[in-house]
């Protein structure tokens, strides 16, 4: 395995930030509309593809030989990455057994896609401009709290590397984001937030599409409510919501513990 470095409520909050409390370390901002490719649910090409065959009630769907990924657009050398190259190593770095046994943000079957990035070269590599390029795609498990890390050869479509951690926590993907403003909106403790909406547009507030989103990953330390204890090992999010077109609204007290599908107030 190569060694990698990566690199309440109730105020409605005028202006265009929100300070952070000490407990949470900031590491993504997150704005709906403004997300990389495929982030609608979280799932990967090839999981689409096999929830979209459409199988009869009580049927057993006979084994298949999947075909490879079509190669598509290339970029060279340190190029970004191309839509179709990410869209490939997707595929490539998601084989079957994480499909069946892993676990999204949303409860559903295989894991919760991170991101895609262009991998750092080998050492022996750094002037050799034959070398091949690699992508680095992570998941986040919600079966078992673990961050998967799968580095893909993009030249040979082989999977050179799979590295998993527990307790650690990257940036927040959209998908993620929004499920815990869904799931705020849906728990008692989000009144607050459903009634500064309305006092700011006279609407109800139903879902996170009406905001727009920021979110932290919150972490516990010694002060943190017992509620909140398992953040850190927990996916737990921190979210800063405003009005569209109009101000924020103040939800810094409440947490939103994504592994246990949960709200906590940090006092």
């Amino acid at each position: 395995m190569r060694k990698r470095v990566h690199r309440h409520l109730g105020k409605v909050v005028a202006g265009a930030a929100v300070a952070v409390a000490g407990t949470a370390v900031m590491v993504a901002i997150t704005l709906p509309g403004a997300a990389g490719a495929d982030e609608a649910g979280g799932r990967s090409a090839a999981e689409r593809a096999d929830r979209g065959t459409g199988q009869e009630q009580g049927a057993v769907r006979p084994g298949v030989v999947a075909a490879a990924p079509a190669e598509g657009d290339r970029g060279e050398g340190r190029d970004p990455l191309t839509a179709d190259e990410t869209e490939r190593v997707e595929e490539l770095a998601l084989d079957r057994r994480m499909l069946r046994s892993g676990q999204d943000v949303e409860g559903d079957r295989g894991p919760q896609r991170i991101a895609v990035e262009l991998a750092e070269p080998e050492l022996t590599e750094l002037d050799d401009p034959a070398a091949p390029r690699r992508a680095e795609v992570s998941f986040y498990d919600y079966k078992d709290d673990s961050l998967v890390t799968r580095t893909v050869n993009l030249d040979t479509g082989k999977v050179e590397g799979t590295d998993t951690q527990r307790g650690v926590q990257p940036p927040l993907s959209r998908a993620e984001t929004e499920e815990a403003a869904r799931l705020l909106i849906a728990d008692p403790r989000g009144s607050g937030l459903r009634a500064d909406y309305k006092d700011a547009t006279g609407k109800e507030l139903t879902g996170p599409d009406q905001l727009l989103l920021n979110s932290l990953v919150f972490r516990a330390n010694a002060g943190t409510a017992a509620a909140l204890a398992d953040c850190g090992e927990h996916r737990c999010v921190r979210l800063f919501a405003k009005v569209r077109n109009g101000p924020w609204i103040d939800s810094r007290d409440l947490v939103v513990d994504l592994s246990a599908r949960k709200v906590a107030e940090v006092r």
